[in-house]
């Protein structure tokens, strides 16, 4: 296994590959109760990112999905973090392959105008929280959220970040 990695763009192409990553995560690591069929965009990335104005990250080592990250666009300058998954061989620091994904999103959302990301995440994903309070995002309620924010039943922690001042 190289260490090299890319992230690009995916799509319906990937969405295999892409469940092989996330379910396991999800499931067995972290004991959430959400399935495939609670996750429809899993099976269409193109109708539930790219035409929203969003996109699908994926970094990708050995052509294998090893990273995901996307974004729904939910208009007025506003988008969505949704699926953010690093395969556990490659966290932390020495790979820093969370930090380009969400770099990654951060540049494409500055070359779209989305000024105010939002996400919402699970309290048992404690180095996640930890991750995006380290990038800057803060932790708001539920009720703050904007009224076109997707919200997720397994979701029960959220955060913002105001791209224009970082």
């Amino acid at each position: 296994m190289t260490n090299q990695h890319q992230i690009t763009q995916i799509g319906n192409s990937h969405a295999a590959q892409v469940i092989d990553l996330i379910l396991p995560i999800q499931q067995l690591e972290f004991g959430i109760p959400i399935t495939l069929q609670n996750q429809p965009d899993l099976l269409d990335i193109e109708n539930y990112y790219h035409a929203t104005g969003g996109n699908f990250w994926g970094a990708i080592n050995d052509d294998k999905v090893i990273g995901t990250i996307a974004l729904i666009g939910i208009g007025n300058g506003q988008g969505v973090i949704r699926k953010m998954f690093v395969n556990k061989d490659f966290r932390g620091k020495e790979h820093g392959l969370a930090q380009k994904l969400l770099e990654t999103l951060i540049q494409y959302c500055k070359s779209e105008n989305i000024t105010d990301l939002y996400l919402g995440t699970v309290d048992v994903l404690q180095a996640a929280m930890r991750f995006y309070e380290r990038n800057n995002f803060e932790k708001i309620e539920k009720k703050d959220l904007p009224a076109t924010f997707p919200i997720m039943s397994a979701d029960n922690v959220f955060y913002h970040l105001e791209i224009e001042k970082l």
